[in-house]
């Protein structure tokens, strides 16, 4: 299996998720595996099994929650009424319309998304919602459609591991966070070294898996890019979830889930 190309992986990426938006059908595997069908009940059940409460998913629009992430940003980003909030990667809405809320009619949330198919799902919900406060906006997380020190709390829930170029994400959300500004991020890291045979496979880069790095790496890209207080944390039980939903390919030993938080001095 020849190494992708950041091209070819970008763009299967964009396709998978565009996919997903269209036919609700999750493509991602941080929740399931890769391409199984999702039904209200199910991502609703995966989004309670990675930190949701049952309120948290009751209050958003139907169909916010597609059941892609691994993680609740909202639990660690301590929201205050009247912050503006950047979501990487918004999808369907979900993280955005519980930071809404948070907010308050005072604040504000930006959600960029890759694919213009989830920010039209995204911006349905929002109507459905009469969400006032929630944006969302086409382009690449590495290069965000923000302006500078723009943003009190920069969010994302299992979308860095998609990235070709974390680093570049890292500088982008540190120019958009105001001085203090803070990074709360739920993602999907690497703790040993990755097979070939798996960094090579370009749909577990789609599924969150393949394209996830080094906890070590992902420290340095961020003292690089300007953050101090830098945490990641792992979750001990994601191991045993990962060899669930890829059974066959050892990854409980090689890739977790993790809370990232950083500040902007």
């Amino acid at each position: 299996m020849h190494k992708k190309s950041d091209g070819e992986i970008r763009e299967t990426v964009r396709r998978k998720y565009s996919e997903t938006a269209l036919s609700g059908v999750n493509c991602c595997g941080c929740g399931s595996g890769c391409c199984s069908p999702q039904s209200a009940d199910t991502s609703a059940a995966l989004a309670m099994s990675v930190g949701y409460s049952e309120e948290e998913l009751q209050s958003v629009p139907d169909g916010a929650n597609m059941g892609l992430g691994c993680g609740n940003p909202q639990a660690i980003a301590a929201l205050r009424h009247g912050e503006v909030v950047v979501d990487l990667g918004s999808g369907g809405g979900f993280d955005c319309f519980l930071a809404a809320r948070q907010v308050g009619e005072t604040g504000r949330v930006i959600g960029v998304d890759m694919t213009p198919e989830m920010v039209e799902k995204a911006r349905r919900n929002a109507l459905a919602a009469r969400c006032t406060n929630a944006a969302f906006r086409l382009g690449e997380i590495e290069y965000l459609p923000v302006a500078n020190a723009e943003a009190d709390v920069v969010l994302s829930n299992c979308v860095v591991n998609l990235s070709t170029d974390k680093a570049q994400v890292f500088r982008e959300a540190f120019r958009v966070l105001k001085s203090g500004g803070r990074l709360a991020i739920a993602d999907i890291v690497a703790v040993a070294d990755m097979p070939e045979d798996i960094r090579a496979n370009i749909l577990l880069h789609a599924s969150c898996v393949a394209g996830a790095a080094r906890v070590e790496a992902l420290e340095d890209m961020l003292g690089q890019a300007g953050f101090q207080q830098v945490s990641i944390r792992l979750n001990p039980e994601s191991g045993r979830l990962m060899d669930q939903m890829f059974p066959g390919l050892g990854l409980g030993a090689v890739v977790a889930s993790a809370v990232i938080e950083a500040i902007k001095p």
